[in-house]
C-alpha cells in the first residue's frame, strides 16, 4: 500500500509550489515508508509514498507511460488481485511492458486503453489518479468497498486530493473548520460517519465503488458499481460450492507478493478459514506461514462471557495454530501501554475513532510490522454472510435505526443544551438512516421478513462495514504494514447478497453457509465456534485511567471539549455508581471505558487539530 496526494489548479502555475505538495506527501511517510516521490505539470502536482510490496524495481511512482504522443501520469494506493489477468488481455492488444510484474503499469496500461470503464474490470482495493496532461483532466476511483481511502476538496478553480486528511490539512488553503453537520457526524454517528463525509468543512470522501472526473469545466462524479437485487437460482449444495470456491480464490490471489506474508488468527470462523488456505499454500512451497493473535496483560483473570462476546481467544488460538502447523506469534498489550496509544490512534485516524480498540490494533500491527509487511485479516465477513448479534435479535430487525449505535438518549445526557440545539441528534441520526435505506436495491415480490434480514444486510455493508475497513487501514498503514481482506472480493459479496436467509443460516447456524463451505479445512469445533470479536482489555485498571483522564479534563477550564458536552452531567455520572453507559452503545465492544476514551480523543482532537467549531 501507499500513500498519494494531488493538486490541480488552473490559476496556479504548480511548478512552484514544489514544497507544498511535497509537505502533503510527506505528512503520509508512515503510509509508504520506502520512497518519496513527485511529479510536477503546470497545472497538476502529484505526489507518492511507497510501501514496496510488489515488482520493487517496476514500481516506481507517479508512473508515466505514453500512448499515441500523449502521456498519462498514475498515483496509485493499493493491489490488484488480477493482475496476470488482466496483463494477458492488454498484451493482446499488443501493448508492452516495462515493467516485470507491477500492478501500478498495469492499472496505468488499462485507464490508458479502456478509459474510465478500466473500473470494471480491476479486482482489487484502491484508491488512485490519473493525470491526462493532453486533455488537462484528471480521473479518480476507488475500490467497490472503499477499503483504501481517498479524500478531497475543492479549492477555488482547483481541486486537492490526499489518501489521509492530514495531508489536505497541510496545504495552506484548507482549514480544520467543522460545522454542525461535522459535529452530528461525531456526536451522534461517531465513530462511524455517513459516507462521503469529510468532516472538516468543505472535504468530501470519495464514496466506495465511485469515480471522480475534473477538468476546466468542472468536478463531476459517477458511481460504476453497486448491489443488484435479484433472485438467487442455486440449491444449497450449489451455493456452498460456489462460496467455497470464490472464498478459496479470493484468499490465493491476496497471497502473492514479494514481501514476507501473514494472517491474523483470533481462532475465530472467519481468520482461520483464511489462515487454513494460506498454510496450505505456503506448505506447497515448504514455507511456514507466521500468524499473529493479540490480547491484554491480565485479561485471563478479568474476562467474563456477554452476549456480544460468549468466550476469549487465546485457546481457540493454539486449537488453530497447532491444527494448521503455523509459526505463531502472540501479542499482549499492557493497559498502559495501551492508554498511551490513544494518541497514536488519533493521528493516524485524523479523527476520533474506536478509542483504545483503535490503540490496541495500533500496537498489535507495530509488532505484525516487525516480521511481515503484508497481513490477510478477516474483515467484512459478518456483513456478508450474517454474522452479528443483530441479525438474529427480532426486536432489532424491526427497528427504523442502526443495530450498532446505542445507548443515544444517554449520550445525549453527556451534550450541552447548546450543542443538542445545534446538531438535533435524534433527527439527524433519524435522517442518516432514511438515507440509507432509500438507496438500498430491494427485489420486488420478496417479502416482508426477506426485505427486513436484506435491509439489515445493506446497512451493514455500507455503514457499519466502513468503519471497521478504514479502522483496519488507518492503524496498519500508521506502522506501514499491508493488510488484505479477501472477504472484500466483489465477486463474493455479489453472490452472497443474493443467498436467502435460509441457505445462509443453513443448520440453524449462524454464518451455516460459510461453515459448510469450509469443511475439511478446520477442525469441527472451530467450524462450530460462536462469532466473537476483536478482543478488548477488560481489566478495571483501564477504565480507572479513563475515569482519571476524563476528570483531568472537566478540571481544565480551557479544555476544548467543555464547548461540547455536560460537564456536571459527565461529572455526575462519574461519580455515580451506576456505570456511564451500561451496555456497548457502538458496535459490539464500546462499553463505559471507551466512551469516556472517546471523550478524551474528542478533547485532544479539537486541541491538536486546532478545530474551530463554525
Amino acid at each position: 500500500m501507499c500513500g498519494i496526494s494531488g493538486w490541480i489548479d488552473w490559476e496556479k502555475n504548480l511548478t512552484g509550489e514544489v514544497q507544498i505538495v511535497q509537505a502533503m506527501t510527506r505528512s503520509l511517510a508512515h503510509r509508504g515508508p520506502d520512497a518519496e516521490e513527485l511529479k510536477i505539470f503546470p497545472h497538476a502536482a502529484l505526489g507518492h509514498r511507497r510501501l514496496i510490496v510488489v515488482d520493487p524495481a517496476g514500481g516506481r511512482q507517479p508512473m508515466s507511460r505514453e500512448r499515441a504522443g500523449n502521456v498519462y501520469t498514475i498515483v496509485y494506493n493499493g493491489e490488484l488481485y488480477n493482475t496476470a489477468d488482466l496483463r494477458r488481455e492488454l498484451n493482446a492488444y499488443g501493448c508492452t511492458f516495462q515493467s516485470n510484474n507491477s500492478d501500478t503499469e498495469i492499472l496505468l496500461l488499462a485507464y490508458m486503453y479502456w478509459g474510465p470503464a478500466c473500473v470494471d474490470k480491476l479486482n482489487g482495493i484502491f484508491a488512485f489518479a490519473i493525470w491526462d496532461e493532453e486533455s488537462q483532466s484528471l480521473f479518480m476511483a476507488r475500490d467497490r468497498l472503499g477499503v483504501k481511502p481517498l479524500f478531497y476538496t475543492q479549492s477555488g478553480q482547483g481541486l486537492l486530493f490526499a489518501s489521509e486528511l492530514k495531508a489536505l490539512l497541510v496545504h495552506p488553503a484548507v482549514h480544520p473548520y467543522i460545522d454542525s453537520e461535522g459535529l452530528a457526524e461525531l456526536l451522534v454517528m461517531g465513530p462511524s460517519r455517513t459516507p462521503g463525509q469529510g468532516i472538516f468543512c468543505g472535504i468530501k470522501e470519495l464514496k466506495p465503488g465511485h469515480c471522480l472526473f475534473f477538468n476546466r469545466s468542472g468536478l463531476r462524479i459517477q458511481r460504476y458499481w453497486e448491489l443488484d437485487s435479484h433472485p438467487h437460482e442455486d440449491d444449497l449444495a450449489k451455493t456452498v460450492a460456489t462460496v467455497r470456491e470464490l472464498f478459496i480464490d479470493s484468499v490465493r490471489r491476496q497471497l502473492v507478493a514479494d514481501v514476507p506474508v501473514g494472517t491474523l488468527l483470533s481462532g475465530g470462523l472467519d481468520s482461520s478459514a483464511i489462515t487454513a488456505v494460506a498454510a496450505q499454500e505456503f506448505r506447497q512451497t515448504g514455507r511456514v506461514l507466521n500468524t499473529f493473535s493479540v490480547d491484554y496483560l491480565g485479561n485471563e483473570d478479568h474476562f467474563r462471557p456477554n452476549a456480544f462476546q460468549p468466550d476469549a481467544d487465546a485457546a481457540w488460538v493454539g486449537t488453530v495454530a497447532d491444527y494448521l502447523q503455523t509459526k505463531h506469534n502472540n501479542i499482549k498489550i499492557d493497559n498502559l501501554e495501551l492508554a498511551r496509544a490513544l494518541e497514536n490512534a488519533l493521528y493516524a485516524n485524523d479523527l476520533p475513532g474506536m478509542a483504545d480498540i483503535d490503540a490496541s490494533l495500533y500496537l498489535f500491527c507495530v509488532q505484525i510490522k516487525k516480521q511481515v509487511t503484508v497481513a490477510l485479516s478477516g474483515e467484512c465477513a459478518d456483513e456478508i454472510f450474517g454474522g452479528y448479534p443483530w441479525f438474529f435479535n427480532q426486536q432489532t430487525l424491526s427497528q427504523d435505526s442502526f443495530p450498532w449505535i446505542r445507548m443515544m438518549e444517554e449520550r445525549i445526557q453527556m451534550l450541552s443544551p447548546e450543542i443538542i440545539a445545534l446538531i438535533k441528534p435524534r433527527e439527524y441520526l433519524a435522517d442518516r438512516y432514511r438515507e440509507a435505506v432509500a438507496e438500498m436495491p430491494g427485489l420486488v415480490g420478496e417479502d416482508k421478513a426477506a426485505a427486513r434480514i436484506r435491509r439489515m444486510f445493506y446497512l451493514n455493508i455500507t455503514r457499519f462495514m466502513p468503519t471497521l475497513l478504514e479502522r483496519k487501514d488507518r492503524m496498519s498503514m500508521a506502522c506501514g504494514l499491508e493488510v488484505r481482506v479477501p472477504f472484500s472480493d466483489h465477486r463474493l459479496l455479489e453472490y452472497v447478497w443474493n443467498v436467502p436467509w435460509e441457505i445462509k443460516t443453513c443448520n440453524n447456524m449462524p454464518k451455516g453457509l460459510f461453515r459448510q463451505a469450509v469443511i475439511g479445512l478446520l477442525p469441527e469445533k472451530v467450524l462450530a465456534r460462536p462469532k466473537s470479536p476483536y478482543p478488548k482489555t477488560h481489566n478495571p485498571d483501564y477504565l480507572m485511567l479513563m475515569r482519571e483522564f476524563v476528570n483531568d479534563i472537566l478540571n481544565k477550564p480551557s479544555a476544548p471539549l467543555l464547548n461540547l458536552i455536560h460537564p456536571a452531567a459527565v461529572k455526575e455520572r462519574l461519580t455515580s455508581s451506576r456505570p456511564i453507559m451500561p451496555q456497548p452503545w457502538f458496535g459490539q465492544l464500546m462499553g463505559e471505558a471507551q466512551y469516556l476514551a472517546y471523550l478524551i480523543l474528542l478533547n485532544s482532537w479539537l486541541d491538536k487539530y486546532r478545530v474551530q467549531i463554525k
